[in-house]
């Protein structure tokens, strides 16, 4: 599982076809806390447990995560959100 750490904050999450889902607005161990794009949809917030409020971030669960480069936060093929 991909460590995340200080370093990720502003970096862009992208579901796992590359659509930017948010960005990385803080780390705290190892948990990744992702200001969501204004348009995500529904069923992938389902998905992520990120429930139907309007939080201003949400946790990131590290089992959603397939990838972690330099600038993204890939989530796993199975988390798309259209």
């Amino acid at each position: 599982m991909p460590e995340l750490t200080e370093d990720d904050v502003a970096n862009a999450v992208v579901d796992g076809e590359g659509n930017r889902i948010g960005i990385v607005a803080d780390v705290e161990d190892g948990t990744a806390y992702v200001d969501p794009a204004d348009d995500l949809a529904g069923p992938l917030k389902t998905k992520l447990d990120w429930g139907a409020d309007t939080k201003d971030t949400y946790p990131l669960r590290n089992d959603a995560i397939a990838d972690v480069t330099d600038d993204e936060v890939r989530l796993r093929d199975e988390y798309v959100g259209h």
